[in-house]
């Protein structure tokens, strides 16, 4: 099994930034994919970014140029810097782990919230 536990959010005026962390212990061995997700108020769960293990990246429209993926493998924690907030980043933030052995996991989500 791999664990995730996210941190970094908060309230955060439009223009602002924030870096938010995600930690995986257990199996992180079997990891291979991270990838981090949003949920809006009212709306679905939505890919924002996401890192392969070699450090290749990919990002939502929405986000590109303002937001940046990154992992450090030795301490098994991926982040997201955001920059130029704006009101519609507003939502609660998930991890998620691809695993090429078992299943993959979500983290427990932690909430940005952009006020203008």
């Amino acid at each position: 099994q791999v664990q995730l536990v996210e941190s970094g959010g908060g309230l955060v005026q439009a223009g602002g930034s924030l870096r938010l962390s995600c930690v995986a212990s257990g199996s992180t061995f079997s990891i291979t994919v991270m990838e981090w997700f949003r949920q809006p108020p009212g709306n679905q769960r939505e890919s924002v970014a996401r890192i392969t293990g070699g450090g290749r990246t990919n990002y939502a429209d929405s986000v590109k140029g303002r937001f940046t993926i990154s992992r450090d493998n030795g301490k098994n924690t991926v982040y997201l810097q955001m920059n130029s907030l704006k009101p519609e980043d507003t939502g609660v933030y998930y991890c998620y782990a691809h695993r090429n052995l078992g299943a993959d996991a979500w983290g427990q989500g932690t909430l940005v919230t952009v006020s203008s």
